[in-house]
């Protein structure tokens, strides 16, 4: 005998939150805190202020974020994420050199709508302040996991060989003084094209050092 038990409940709470719904929050939050930063030191900044202005509870901060701190990864991933994209997609028989000068588009390029200023301004940010230039440099250190593997197989071997993973570390080291000095470069002048050309070229120049041969 089946017994009608009538119409389903609707489920009570919040739905669930997509990935991508959590990664636009996580970058939301982490433009409101590199603000609060740069306005009044990361020492003066509280998880709570930066729950308030970025219109979300603190138990939400902590849940996307383990401290304050890390606020800023989301920011500082998309001054790494363009070149890791480009370099995935050097393909075999062409110089890196000419590929970066052909297919390099950082995020910071003001045309794609990326946070130019916010990401160029936390990374500023990293120089005076230990923490923060703490989680850059964590960030920096796992994406050459990343380089190691393009090298290796572009070189057929393994990405644990120590002169593989000492080009990888260069490459990440290029990287970052690149990016550091078009931070510099900017600062009162906004992201213009011309900074960006010479973000380029600077950075393909000294690449096309450490991967000649490759």
């Amino acid at each position: 005998m089946t017994v009608d038990s009538g119409p389903i409940a609707p489920r009570r709470g919040r739905p669930p939150v997509s990935d991508r719904q959590r990664q636009r929050q996580r970058l939301d939050i982490s433009r409101h805190a590199v603000r609060l930063f740069a306005e009044q030191g990361v020492a003066a900044t509280s998880g709570e202020q930066i729950a308030r202005a970025a219109g979300v509870s603190e138990r939400t901060l902590w849940r996307c974020f383990p401290s304050k701190e890390s606020c800023v990864e989301p920011l500082l991933t998309q001054s790494i994420a363009a070149f890791r994209a480009v370099l995935r997609a050097w393909p075999p028989g062409v110089d890196l050199t000419e590929h970066l000068r052909s297919a390099y588009r950082p995020v910071l390029d003001p045309s794609s709508g990326g946070d130019a200023e916010a990401v160029l301004t936390v990374i500023r940010l990293t120089h005076d302040e230990p923490a923060l230039r703490a989680v850059y440099l964590v960030l920096r250190e796992r994406a050459e996991g990343t380089f190691a593997e393009v090298l290796a197989e572009r070189a057929g071997g393994s990405a644990d060989l120590l002169g593989i993973r000492m080009r990888a570390a260069t490459m990440s080291a290029v990287l970052k003084v690149a990016t550091d000095d078009l931070a510099r470069a900017v600062v009162g002048e906004g992201v213009t094209s011309e900074a960006l050309r010479r973000h380029r070229e600077q950075l393909a120049d000294a690449l096309g050092l450490v991967t000649r041969g490759q």
